[in-house]
Order: C-alpha cells, then sequence, then structure tokens
C-alpha cells in the first residue's frame, strides 16, 4: 500500500472543521422533520443544509483521512443521539408558568423514534461510505483528479443515506410514487448541490493542505505502519 498525503488529527484546524460539522449535522436534522413541497417537488428541510455536511466529509477526508473522517462521524453521532435525549426530557418537564407553546415546540423539537432512527442510520452508513470510497480512491491515483473521487464518493455516500433515511422515516408513510419521488429528488438535489459547489470545495481543501504544516507522506507511513487499513 503505497503512502499518500494527509494530514495529522491533531492539526491546526482540524479541530475547526469537526465543530461545523457537527452543527450542521445538528441543525439539518431538526429541520428534516418538515416535508416541504415546490410543485412537484418534495422533499425536506434538511435539504438546504445537509449537502455541507458531506462537502465537509470530503475535506475532511482528503486532507485528514478516514480516521479523521470516522471519529467525525462517530462524534456527531453522539451530539445528535445527545440532541434528541435533550429535546425528548424537556418536552416531557412540565411547562413553567406563561409558557403557552408547549404543543409548538413539541412539534418542532419532538423526539420522534423512527424519523431519529433514520436520520442516525442514514447519516452513520452514508458518511463512511462517502470517507471510505474517498480514501480508496485516493490511494488508487494519488494527490490528482481530486474531481474523480469526489464526485464518486458524493453520488454512494449520498445514494445510501437517502435511500436508507427515506425507507426508515417515510416508508408507508407517504404513499406511491410520491415516495419514489422523494428519494429520487433527495438524491439528485443533494448531489447537484455538491456538483455545483465542487469549485468551492476544490478551494477549501487546496487552503487546508497549504495551510497544515505536516500535510505530507509522513503522516500516512505512520498510519501505514500502524496497521492501517485505509
Amino acid at each position: 500500500m503505497s503512502p499518500v498525503k494527509f494530514a495529522p488529527l491533531n492539526g491546526r484546524y482540524y479541530a475547526v472543521v469537526l465543530a461545523v460539522f457537527c452543527s450542521i449535522l445538528l441543525i439539518s436534522n431538526i429541520s428534516a422533520t418538515k416535508v416541504i413541497g415546490f410543485g412537484p417537488i418534495v422533499t425536506d428541510g434538511g435539504a438546504f443544509l445537509f449537502p455541507f455536511a458531506y462537502i465537509l466529509g470530503d475535506v475532511i477526508s482528503e486532507v485528514y483521512g478516514f480516521a479523521a473522517a470516522r471519529k467525525a462521524v462517530i462524534v456527531g453521532f453522539a451530539m445528535q443521539v445527545l440532541a434528541s435525549l435533550v429535546f425528548y426530557l424537556v418536552i416531557k418537564s412540565p411547562a413553567g408558568p406563561g409558557y403557552e407553546n408547549q404543543e409548538a415546540f413539541a412539534a418542532v423539537l419532538g423526539f420522534v423514534p423512527r424519523i431519529a432512527l433514520a436520520s442516525l442510520c442514514g447519516y452513520v452508513v452514508g458518511q463512511l461510505l462517502n470517507s471510505l470510497v474517498l480514501v480508496k480512491v485516493k490511494r488508487r491515483m494519488g494527490e490528482g483528479r481530486l474531481w474523480v473521487r469526489l464526485l464518486t464518493s458524493t453520488g454512494v455516500g449520498e445514494f445510501a443515506d437517502t435511500l436508507i433515511f427515506c425507507i426508515v422515516a417515510f416508508a408507508g408513510i407517504i404513499p406511491g410514487m410520491d415516495f419514489v419521488n422523494y428519494v429520487i429528488v433527495g438524491f439528485v438535489y443533494k448531489c447537484a448541490v455538491e456538483i455545483l459547489l465542487m469549485p468551492v470545495t476544490y478551494q477549501v481543501i487546496r487552503v487546508f493542505k497549504a495551510r497544515e504544516p505536516a500535510y505530507s507522506e509522513d503522516i500516512d507511513r505512520e498510519r501505514i505502519a500502524e496497521g492501517a487499513r485505509v
């Protein structure tokens, strides 16, 4: 296994990217509780921001490697579970004097087990596949042709995420062709956003690579020596 360039997990900017990544996940999952429609187009509120989680996932995977991406996925998963539990406890707690928005609060932030499970399953599988595919393609192709691994990893990760979320969350609720439309529109939209923003992704990755002083093959050699498989 030939080494390629990566930055260490304790790199200069990894903590910042991780914090933004987790914030996007939390905001997106709250927004996803609302199904929205623009004419024949049916999707959910998470579609506005969630594609950026995959863009940041690409940045983490490309610059810091699979181990860093896996850590980000695990932390993001833990924060989503924590948020769901806190919302549940707050909703179940008695409303204080003068508070008249209990039903509205519960409607927006209510702990819906099916939605939460769908979100978590789709997120974990999709993000890990996205990172794994990107890193494996990078090992085959080296630093060049970044667009190939971005497109490949995005297609695999977004498809798995969208399909799993839609099946677990809305199968049997959204009927027939509306459900198929929901899956297709969600997948195409998220991929389209990432493709349109690919020039931005390129520049962000370039900046991170240039500003991480330890970005080199030495980091990967150490990981390979420790038995890393990806």
